[in-house]
């Protein structure tokens, strides 16, 4: 039996991982605000505390020592330097988080395995997680900190709809358009492959590698075998709406100029979802003998709508969206219109 702490543990990834491990018998503490007390299952340990206040944690934390440390909400080197401080000499193992997206854009090649180069100059949150990683592989070489890192890419759960594109409320407006019969935006001509994760998928995967002698100064991807088009996987939103999927096409790059600043559409297109890409885990399955995903898109999103019909608070709209996707498509239409020759 491992004793495991992780840092936050109740969002979209980490949700799934609590209550698998919550099931296993290990000793399992949440360390995190509290702000979704309810969801956390019988057994888990809650320790309520924000983790910037290093003098309280380590006050409720006492003498403790953990096999596993796993931060989920560490973005940028100075947060990392914090767990350093507060965990190094009590851990076995420290997992980080990273994230795919770190992978070399422009892309030299559509199947990534853990050994592509990282190197995203679209993207900030991707270039302060390669810099994490160098940070904890310095660590690792220099002083044996116990690193494991994860890279996941589009995880997804039941409380959102997975999309390319959407704004800065979530994927609701989307669907809503979708059943109004809207056209919705998809970037491109649709026909660049992605892969969706179901969350209790990855959290097969990521469990197996708590623990494990192996995955130690190792880095792993966690994806399905999957890999559908943007087309493919709008058309399935739309089937599980029980609508028809009315998709308007356009350019990645036109996305991006014409965004507003918060949508930061360079960073999710250009930097990570434009590109097409297909995930190796092999690694991983050597490390972790039997992972496989069981959740194809279609059953995962049925049941994202399933759950979003069911949970009002969960249908957020964004008015502001909605009038960008009419405008970039009625600009788009006069466009055609001005260069037409017939």
């Amino acid at each position: 039996m491992m004793r495991i702490l992780f840092i936050g543990g109740t969002g979209t990834i980490s949700c799934a991982i609590t209550r698998k491990l919550a099931d296993t018998g290990h000793e399992l503490w949440l360390l995190n605000r509290g702000n979704r007390k309810s969801e956390v299952p019988e057994g888990v340990k809650q320790v309520i505390v924000d983790i910037n206040d290093e003098q309280e944690v380590l006050r409720l934390l006492g003498d403790t020592t953990f096999d596993v440390v796993c931060d989920f909400i560490v973005f940028t080197t100075d947060q990392l330097e914090r767990d350093h401080r507060l965990f190094a000499g009590r851990t076995r193992q420290y997992v980080f988080i990273s994230s795919a997206s770190a992978y070399h854009k422009p892309a030299r090649g559509y199947v990534i395995t853990e050994g592509t180069t990282l190197a995203n100059p679209h993207w900030q949150y991707s270039r302060n997680k390669i810099a994490c990683e160098e940070m904890l592989m310095k660590w690792y070489r220099e002083e044996g900190f116990p690193v494991t890192i994860v890279r996941p890419s589009h995880t997804y759960c039941e409380r959102s709809v997975p999309l390319g594109l959407h704004g800065t409320k979530g994927s609701w407006q989307v669907l809503r358009r979708m059943m109004e019969g809207k056209p919705v935006l998809v970037h491109g001509d649709g026909s660049s492959l992605w892969t969706m994760t179901w969350n209790e998928d990855f959290a097969r995967g990521f469990i197996g590698l708590l623990g494990n002698p192996h995955a130690l100064g190792e880095a792993f991807q966690i994806m399905s075998d999957e890999s559908l088009t943007w087309n493919q996987i709008y058309t399935a939103v739309a089937d599980a709406l029980g609508v028809k999927a009315n998709l308007y096409h356009v350019s990645s790059y036109f996305l991006a100029d014409v965004a507003p600043k918060e949508y930061d559409v360079e960073g999710n297109l250009i930097g990570d979802k434009a590109v097409t890409v297909v995930f190796d885990c092999s690694k991983l399955k050597r490390a972790v003998p039997g992972f496989q995903t069981t959740v194809r898109f279609e059953e995962g999103v049925r049941r994202c709508v399933a759950y979003l019909k069911s949970h009002p608070e969960c249908q957020v709209p964004d008015p502001e969206f909605d009038q960008w996707c009419d405008k970039v498509i009625e600009s788009v239409e006069q466009a055609k219109k001005g260069i037409s020759t017939t």
